[in-house]
């Protein structure tokens, strides 16, 4: 049995109701796609996959070997099930209904036809969990279901049961599974809420490895754990980033000189230290990190208070009644609202510090998650401290872009920036039809973050993933880490 302790917690046994619950189930439940670890994408549940010329056809030939926990044969009726019926009852995937005119059957593939060209739909189809159409057919509120016994699944695993009073979701092998045998019996997954309880669990030996989506094991535990002599990690260089977002409908964030200066304000080198330890490097201007494809070297971001100074003289933000605080184009004391996610508050803190050191007064709200939706929705802000996620750096046209373009939405997002220009890249990179043209297309999106900065990363951080040296094996990839089917079939007890 191998056991893994997360402190992605799940409060509800859904599987398309719970955002945890929904990346656990992708063992039991493997999506179309998958990444692997170099960050290209491969066929899954689907053995391969093809795309016309014009991007507007989708071919994906079902793995025809797959069985699902119940006995009964994964089909591609049972594929085309699960996208239209997402499609019209999960409204994280309505986007299907704009972009896809038809799903049909042919032979052993199931056939996308769109109505434009999307050049990231094998991506799209790296996140959504096949369903078996005999068993959710007769479900009408997806988002509402929840099942704390056994999941039908059709991966090497499927979910047994959850025990949220427990925190424990229970996996077994899928006895009708064909592929290659795993080399564990059974899994579990051990939810924390609490980081301190999880990191004593490993060291006491309660659990053998640690998993967060999207997240790092706590940067203060690392040496610690590393001092027992038991643990190795998993290193990566994270695809997801903590930024300083701008209310680019507001002046004078939607002015270019005044985000230049804020710029050089920032000591990034002090906020890698104070909040990653040191885990990571200076970000460039391009602002897409270096783990994700097609990254381009753009110039690096740098700490000098007296160019930003400079900067904002020259764009006419000056202190003219001697106050220490600059003042706005309709000569009033400037003074900024910066909104921040409650985990980030001590680098709100620090960027409050550096502002102020360049003339910019800066109020500080600090909130939960939920509130702060809530106000960046509503635009009530001027700043903002937030990040992003793997997932996020991808979606919508990819390298970060479904984060700024003010056409999407979603909690995450800041939706602030309608240049056309910048929504033309989007759009070109949504239709484009080879990875030639993608790769100029990733260049010139960084090189528009590098000239026009909507938002700015604070840190590029490491990703650490602690396992105890009893097993080997492991393997990760830049979107859900350590916890993909591949990482299952391979983990090892050590003799």
């Amino acid at each position: 049995m191998l056991r893994i302790g997360t402190q992605d917690v799940v409060k509800s046994a859904s599987i398309l109701g719970d955002s945890n619950m929904g990346v656990f189930a992708h063992l039991s439940n493997p999506p179309l796609m998958k990444m692997n670890p170099d960050g290209t994408l491969s066929g899954q549940t689907a053995k391969s996959y093809s795309v016309s010329d014009d991007g507007r056809t989708w071919r994906f030939e079902i793995d025809d070997n797959l069985y699902w926990s119940d006995g009964k044969k994964l089909t591609p009726e049972d594929v085309k099930f699960t996208f239209e019926y997402i499609a019209e009852k999960y409204p994280p995937a309505g986007w299907i209904k704009n972009t896809v005119d038809e799903i049909s059957v042919d032979g052993n593939a199931v056939v996308f036809r769109l109505n434009k060209p999307y050049s990231r739909l094998n991506l799209e189809f790296t996140t959504y969990n096949i369903l078996p159409k005999h068993v959710w057919e007769t479900i009408d509120k997806p988002t509402e279901h929840t099942d704390e016994g056994a999941i039908v699944g059709c991966g090497p695993f499927f979910i047994d049961r959850t025990d949220l009073g427990a925190g424990v979701i229970y996996f077994k092998k899928n006895p009708y599974w064909k592929g290659r045998e795993p080399k564990i019996d059974s899994i579990e997954l051990h939810m924390y809420e609490n980081a301190d309880v999880l990191s004593m669990a490993l060291e006491k030996g309660d659990v053998d490895a640690y998993y967060k989506y999207a997240g790092t094991y706590p940067y203060t535990a690392i040496q610690k754990l590393k001092d027992t002599g038991n643990f190795d990690f998993v290193e990566k260089d994270n695809v997801g980033l903590v930024l300083l977002g701008f209310n680019l409908n507001k002046e004078p964030m939607s002015d270019l000189q005044f985000r230049e200066a804020v710029s050089y304000a920032i000591n990034y080198t002090e906020i890698l230290k104070i909040d990653a330890l040191g885990y990571g490097s200076v970000p460039n201007r391009g602002f897409v990190p270096p783990s994700m494809a097609y990254f381009k070297e753009t110039p690096a971001l740098e700490y000098n208070p007296e160019k930003a100074k400079e900067i904002l003289d020259r764009a006419g933000y000056r202190d003219g009644n001697g106050n220490g605080i600059l003042e706005d184009s309709s000569g009033s004391d400037m003074k900024l609202l910066l909104l921040a996610r409650s985990k980030f508050q001590r680098v709100a803190e620090l960027m409050k510090d550096y502002l102020s050191a360049v003339g910019i007064d800066v109020e500080l709200k600090v909130v939960d998650d939920a509130t702060w939706i809530k106000l960046k929705d509503e635009y009530q802000y001027d700043l903002t401290i937030t990040r992003t996620t793997p997932w996020g750096m991808m979606m919508h046209a990819n390298w970060g872009t479904g984060y700024f373009d003010s056409r999407r939405t979603g909690e995450g997002v800041l939706h602030v920036l309608s240049d056309p220009g910048f929504q033309k890249l989007c759009d070109d990179i949504l239709a484009a039809s080879s990875e030639e043209e993608l790769k100029d297309l990733a260049h010139s999106v960084q090189d528009y973050y590098a000239e026009n900065l909507p938002g700015i990363a604070l840190y590029w951080n490491k990703v650490f993933t602690p396992y105890n040296k009893k097993w080997t094996g492991w393997s990760s990839d830049p979107l859900y880490g350590i916890y993909n089917l591949d990482n299952f079939l391979n983990v090892e007890r050590m003799a």
